[in-house]
């Protein structure tokens, strides 16, 4: 893994609810490279995670400029639920996804690539429950049950176990990616 200095990493959490270490052990991966992090959610207001973090986001979702950022990942725990269908989170997805950005999500978050049709025919992982594999499968990926998986500038990872994993990974991409 290389440096990423100059490379610009969202990182989309939950206003309540999203897995802490999702969060805040794959941003020390990314930053300890030399990637700057910037946070969004719904408000700005403090997000909080499932085993007591908090974290204020730097911008609203709906105020995201996909061309702003190198990678655009998705952290994931229960709250995550809240943007599977959520217009916002899925055109996001859809763009970096289409401007050729590093695109990651971890734990249930794979759900919104699978909802934004990003996962079909693409090797994907995402958090063992049951609901969270057949909904995947449901929208073409091959589920692979992997920590974590890349299929091009995407990257799956099944939970907060793979953090830092993920974040190695996420590294990895954007140390090839110009």
């Amino acid at each position: 893994m290389s440096d990423i200095k100059g490379k610009k990493i969202l990182m989309v959490v939950a206003p309540d609810k999203f897995r802490d270490e999702e969060l805040f052990d794959t941003k020390r991966v990314i930053e300890s490279f030399g990637g700057t992090v910037e946070v969004a959610s719904l408000t700005l207001y403090p997000a909080k995670g499932m085993k007591g973090g908090s974290v204020t986001p730097d911008l609203k979702l709906q105020d995201v400029h996909v061309d702003d950022y190198d990678a655009v990942v998705f952290v994931g725990g229960s709250g995550a639920q809240v943007y599977f269908d959520n217009q916002y989170a899925l055109n996001l997805a859809k763009k970096a996804y289409e401007k050729g950005k590093v695109l990651g999500a971890i734990c249930i978050a794979p759900c919104i690539l699978a909802n934004a049709g990003l996962l079909e025919g693409k090797d994907a992982t995402v958090w063992f429950g049951s609901e969270f594999v057949s909904l995947l499968k449901s929208k073409g990926a091959n589920y692979t049950g992997e920590a974590v998986e890349v299929d091009g500038n995407i990257v799956t990872a099944n939970g907060p176990m793979s953090a830092k994993d993920f974040g190695k990974v996420i590294v990895t991409l954007l140390s090839k990616s110009e």
